[in-house]
């Protein structure tokens, strides 16, 4: 108990909760802006600094788009940014960092996430 007691005061005391709303919100709008440039993302859900991606090949149809998933899964694990690829038809992405993600984090994961969307091979 005292472990679990050790853990939110470190919580409270560097603000982690201030953080996820503030680098949340942050990452919810670079992902959303990223969804009006890249048809690919049928949809953005999700709150804090857990979400996921959809990627479909039809946003009428919601197709799922699984291999361009796996694709930008890979090309961002080739560029040291680590999400997994989730959902019953394997074509969301999803993006859970840790506590301490900040904006920083963010840019280079809205920026890594847009090149693995550009990138079609």
């Amino acid at each position: 108990a005292a472990v679990g007691l050790a853990v939110l005061d470190v919580i409270e005391e560097e603000k982690l909760l201030e953080n996820v709303n503030r680098t949340g919100k942050y990452l919810r709008d670079g992902l959303e802006e990223l969804q009006t440039r890249f048809e690919v993302i049928g949809d953005v859900r999700g709150k804090g600094l857990f979400y996921g991606v959809e990627l479909v090949t039809d946003r009428n149809t919601r197709t799922p788009a699984a291999d361009q998933a796996a694709r930008v899964r890979e090309f961002l694990r080739n560029n040291g940014i680590l999400i997994s690829v989730t959902g019953p038809h394997g074509n969301v992405l999803k993006i859970r960092p840790p506590l301490v993600f900040a904006k920083q984090h963010a840019d280079r994961l809205l920026e890594g996430l847009e090149a693995g969307l550009q990138c079609r091979a």
